[in-house]
């Protein structure tokens, strides 16, 4: 079954419940504290349905933190020196993080398919980390990852009613 979001809209409509979603935080947050079962349960009932392929914002838009292991696991698959992966495909940001050149994500395909899937970065295989313990923690990193993610759009809307 695929998700019901339309995907090009999605940032508008985060905008529209962004302020919800924080005050839902504020007024609840002890009781977000206890449900990571649920907010587990919620995420994989809603992964199930999404088909990341037909959205890929998240590699089209967010640049994740590359660690030197995600750069070695890459190299490997690439079949490239590690110094050559950094020169052609990475940059160090103004945290000082090793992040991609240019976005969109060098290896994505014109299929919406990672052409280094089973070598991706943590970061990648992590997103949108709705599924994360102790949730309550990154709430508010999750409402700006909303505007970006479908699944986290659901996950945030389906909370308010559990």
């Amino acid at each position: 079954m695929q998700n019901k979001l339309n995907y090009k809209d999605l940032t508008l409509m985060a905008a529209k419940k962004e302020n919800g979603w924080l005050k839902y935080l504020n007024r609840n947050k002890k009781k977000l504290e206890a449900m990571d079962l649920k907010i587990h349960s919620l995420h994989e009932e809603i992964s199930e349905r999404t088909d990341c392929l037909q959205c890929a914002n998240c590699c089209r838009t967010l640049g994740p933190r590359i660690t030197q292991k995600d750069v070695e696991k890459m190299a490997r698959a690439l079949r490239l020196k590690t110094g050559d992966v950094i020169t052609r495909y990475l940059r160090i940001d103004e945290d000082d993080d090793m992040v991609f050149r240019e976005m969109p994500c060098p290896f994505l395909g014109p299929d919406n398919y990672c052409d280094i899937y089973e070598s991706r970065p943590k970061a990648c295989r992590e997103y949108p980390h709705t599924d994360r313990k102790k949730f309550f923690q990154i709430y508010k990193l999750s409402v700006k990852n909303a505007y970006t993610c479908p699944i986290v759009y659901e996950v945030l809307e389906g909370i308010q009613e559990l």
